[in-house]
């Protein structure tokens, strides 16, 4: 069966009497009791603290602070470590609607340890020549999406931003959702200069974090999650909805740039399940999915499989893998 063929059979009858993407409810935020910007904040803690910035104390400003967005930058390689130090002295990065930023670099937090997602961790597994070398990391962003497809001329392709928490999360059909801390949310930057594939990549982000996943289980001689594929963009673990990806592209200089965002619930089983919940159910052994994990092995699985996708030959090849994978169905 062709491959557009075959994805054309897991479509739903109507696709307008499909359920739109869960919400992911976020607790109520604490009233803030800042009198400052976080920018201002930041600053004091500074002059505080000397050149280094103490991680607790940054997060819980950077949570309470309603209208700046933290960004802390970190690279692979000297040469991505470099372009973030430019980044921050020229002060490059910008959200929509003019929000404010306070921008970081990784080694100036002062107990990288107390990171709630941790960059050298994700580093020190990832194995690519593109994807995901550069990282933005942020505890609490409107959308990681805006961010990547706001500044995407600025940044190399591959880029990674990270989130948290997230209050609008974007969606098909421009839905919006919040989502609380215990899961991975990020996107990330490619480019495509084949328009007529683009609207297939979804399904090779889709092969890309199943595969991801079960590479970890292999690697720690865990039993594998049966997480599915759902047409046309989210997954399902057990019958339940526990991720979605979104991908949207802009066309300029011959080239699509495409922006690809993944929501995955890792370790919080409200409002329907999680990767670690139904991994306690199937295993008693300690381990417990990181977010990190999940991120490196990710991008080491979508390097591959991307060299192929925008091959004509390895297109075919990646098309019958895609077409074998697990695929939930109505």
């Amino acid at each position: 069966m062709p491959f557009t063929s075959f994805l054309r059979s897991l479509s739903p009858q109507n696709p307008l009497s499909s359920p739109s993407l869960r919400k992911l409810l976020h607790p109520p935020k604490k009233p803030c009791s800042l009198s400052l910007p976080l920018s201002a904040s930041v600053f004091q803690c500074k002059r505080k603290l000397g050149r280094k910035f103490e991680f607790g104390l940054l997060c819980s400003l950077a949570m309470d602070s309603q209208s700046t967005s933290l960004l802390v930058l970190c690279g692979k390689s000297s040469a991505e470590i470099e372009f973030a130090k430019s980044l921050k002295a020229n002060n490059t990065l910008k959200l929509p609607d003019n929000g404010e930023v306070s921008i970081l670099l990784h080694p100036e937090i002062e107990k990288p340890e107390e990171e709630p997602f941790q960059m050298d961790l994700f580093m020190s597994s990832l194995s690519t020549n593109t994807f995901g070398r550069f990282l933005i990391w942020s505890p609490q962003l409107p959308s990681t999406h805006d961010v990547v497809s706001h500044n995407f001329c600025e940044l190399p392709i591959g880029t990674v931003c990270v989130a948290d928490v997230q209050l609008k999360g974007r969606g098909r059909s421009k839905n919006k959702w919040e989502s609380p801390r215990g899961c991975l949310l990020f996107s990330f930057t490619l480019q495509m200069e084949d328009g007529r594939t683009v609207p297939l990549l979804q399904y090779v982000v889709s092969l890309a974090i199943t595969e991801a996943i079960k590479s970890i289980c292999d690697s720690k001689g865990l039993p594998h999650l049966d997480v599915k594929i759902k047409w046309p963009n989210d997954l399902y673990l057990n019958g339940l909805k526990v991720g979605g990806i979104l991908c949207t592209s802009t066309y300029k200089s011959r080239k699509f740039n495409v922006s690809a965002g993944i929501g995955l619930n890792v370790d919080n089983e409200k409002p329907t399940t999680c990767l670690n919940a139904v991994l306690r159910e199937l295993s008693s052994v300690a381990y417990q999915f990181r977010r990190e994990d999940i991120l490196a092995a990710f991008f080491n699985k979508f390097e591959t499989f991307f060299s192929l996708f925008i091959n004509q030959v390895g297109r075919e090849l990646l098309s019958k893998k895609i077409m074998r994978a697990k695929w939930w169905k109505m």
